[in-house]
C-alpha cells in the first residue's frame, strides 16, 4: 500500500519537476519551438536545468520500477 502511495507521488512530482526544468529552459530562451520538437537535439540546458531536468526523470523512472516491483509481489 504505501509503495503505492510512493509511486504516485514519484511520477506526479517528477512529471511536475520535469515540466519545471522545460519551463525554465523556455524562460531563459525563449525557444519554445525546441520544446516541440524534442526529438531534435537543438536543447543547450545550462547545468542546473540539466540537473533538475535529470532529476525528474529519475524520479519518473523510479516510479515506474516500483509499479513493477508491486506487480511482482
Amino acid at each position: 500500500m504505501y509503495l503505492a502511495i510512493i509511486e504516485q507521488f514519484l511520477f506526479w512530482g517528477g512529471l511536475l519537476v520535469f515540466l519545471v526544468s522545460l519551463a525554465m529552459y523556455a524562460g531563459r530562451t525563449k525557444d519554445y519551438k525546441s520544446l516541440v520538437e524534442f526529438w531534435k537535439p537543438t536543447i543547450n540546458m545550462t547545468k542546473r536545468e540539466f540537473d533538475v531536468n535529470r532529476a525528474g526523470l529519475t524520479m519518473m523512472i523510479v516510479a515506474v520500477a516500483i509499479r513493477i516491483i508491486n506487480f511482482l509481489i
